[in-house]
């Protein structure tokens, strides 16, 4: 996945503050692109995911929290944090309405929600509905992914200040997944 976003997270991370929360950390996937020393608050569900993101924050000198909550409920106070990331999971919770609502509410005001996600195909187009005929199936391939979820609306409409997206491709023999978006979304200030 380095070599499909690593050129926008590292962008999008660039200047990060100490404490990050990452929501779906996985396998640690996004470490790499923290300062040694930062603070990560690992908001991830999947305990079988907990060792893997131990040995990576080791290999990486950050300081790990792993929190095995689910995003719909996260367990920190509200406006405590500058920055939440989220890469590919908003297609996979439950409930992302949910889970937008607790990234506003535990970020500070200014705070930032960063964000890499596969979106809905253009309506009416081929590929939307590609997306459609194989969602059942891939959801259960792929942890409960959706391949047609308009995140954008989502994030748009969950109340943020501002939020900035850059829309691109990623070609790979996975179709359903090619449309792109990555940006910030940034609380509003008081």
């Amino acid at each position: 996945m380095h070599w499909l976003y690593g050129r926008r997270k590292a962008h999008l991370l660039a200047n990060h503050p100490d404490t990050v929360v990452e929501i779906g950390a996985g396998s640690g996937a996004n470490m790499r692109y923290f300062r040694p020393g930062t603070r990560l608050i690992a908001i991830e569900p999947n305990a079988g995911s907990h060792a893997i993101l131990r040995k990576k924050a080791a290999e990486h000198g950050i300081e790990l929290e792993i929190r095995g909550v689910f995003a719909e409920r996260i367990a920190l106070e509200d406006n405590s944090v500058d920055l939440v990331l989220g890469t590919l999971v908003l297609c996979t919770v439950r409930h992302p309405d949910q889970v937008l609502a607790e990234v506003l509410r535990i970020l500070k005001p200014n705070g930032r929600f960063v964000f890499v996600e596969h979106v809905k195909a253009a309506d009416h187009s081929a590929l939307l509905a590609v997306q459609r005929a194989v969602k059942r199936p891939w959801k259960l391939l792929f942890d409960g992914c959706h391949t047609d979820r308009d995140t954008v609306a989502s994030i748009q409409a969950a109340g943020f200040g501002s939020v900035v997206v850059e829309a691109f491709q990623v070609y790979s023999p996975v179709l359903p997944i090619i449309p792109q978006v990555c940006g910030v979304a940034v609380k509003t200030a008081g």
